[in-house]
């Protein structure tokens, strides 16, 4: 292996020669860390330190996961586990603890929803105490959200229909009106992603991050839910008609300034 690669592998806070399974789960765990939507939105200097953090991860990651495609017999020694936190910032501790544990659907939000531990039911009143609270600062945060790709690459309308997508970067891409169903999006990063009116039925979207997302009328129907993020996504006219949410009378799925006016639930119920 090339040990030009190296300082790829600190940044991700892996060893040289560290495997591909391990170069996603260091990635996973510091994308969630430093997204910039998690600091506080009136701390502009911290934003943009941690949107160029983003970006830097985001390049190592395509440049290793590229080599590893290309030698799929990697270089081998030991490899120890990913320092993944050593560079957190104090306000991230929560999350280093959050995302690091197994993709266990049991015990996912059980444990990572430590802010909502009450259980919510489907009626309507639960939905609404999830009230947006960010948005009086949308306008100052604009210029620092150039970290989001811009639409340069439209997909609207693609047919991916089935298609295995899990851990992909969709971040600020459209695909309106694209034919989801039945794909895999699992742990996937769909920040600011437009899903306008898109066909989500029978989609995977367990653990999915979809903070600030645009799924105004897009179809849910029979969708997995299940440990989603949908924090500040506007689902507004969103039908999620037999839509895996939670167990029970328990939510979860992380709902926090989500708009669901028009939003049709799991039982048929429509918010207000």
């Amino acid at each position: 292996m090339s040990h030009h690669l190296e300082p790829y592998y600190k940044v991700l806070g892996l060893e040289l020669g560290a495997s591909l399974e391990e170069i996603n789960k260091a990635y996973k765990n510091l994308a969630f860390v430093w997204h910039p939507d998690r600091f506080p939105q009136e701390n502009q200097e911290l934003i943009r330190s941690a949107a160029e953090k983003l970006k830097e991860i985001n390049h190592a990651r395509d440049l290793l996961r590229s080599f590893h495609r290309q030698n799929p017999q990697p270089y081998s020694q030991p490899k120890p586990q990913p320092k993944a936190y050593s560079q957190n910032p104090q306000q991230s501790k929560t999350y280093s603890q959050t995302y690091q544990q197994p993709k266990s659907q049991s015990k996912t939000y059980s444990q990572t929803q430590q802010q909502s531990k009450q259980s919510y039911s489907y009626n309507p009143r639960a939905y609404s105490s999830y009230s947006t609270k960010r948005e009086n600062v949308r306008s100052q945060s604009e210029p620092v959200n150039s970290y989001y790709r811009p639409y340069y690459q439209d997909l609207k309308g693609i047919d991916l229909s089935r298609a295995n997508l899990k851990e992909k970067d969709f971040s600020g891409r459209n695909l309106s009106g694209a034919n989801l169903q039945g794909a895999d999006l699992s742990d996937s990063f769909l920040h600011k992603v437009n899903l306008e009116e898109a066909n989500l039925q029978e989609a995977n979207l367990f653990r999915a991050n979809l903070l600030k997302a645009n799924l105004r009328k897009a179809n849910l129907r029979d969708t997995n839910l299940i440990g989603a993020d949908f924090s500040g996504a506007d689902l507004s006219g969103a039908d999620l008609t037999g839509a895996k949410m939670g167990t029970g009378h328990k939510i979860m799925v992380k709902l926090t300034g989500t708009n669901l006016k028009g939003t049709i639930f799991p039982d048929g119920s429509i918010h207000a």
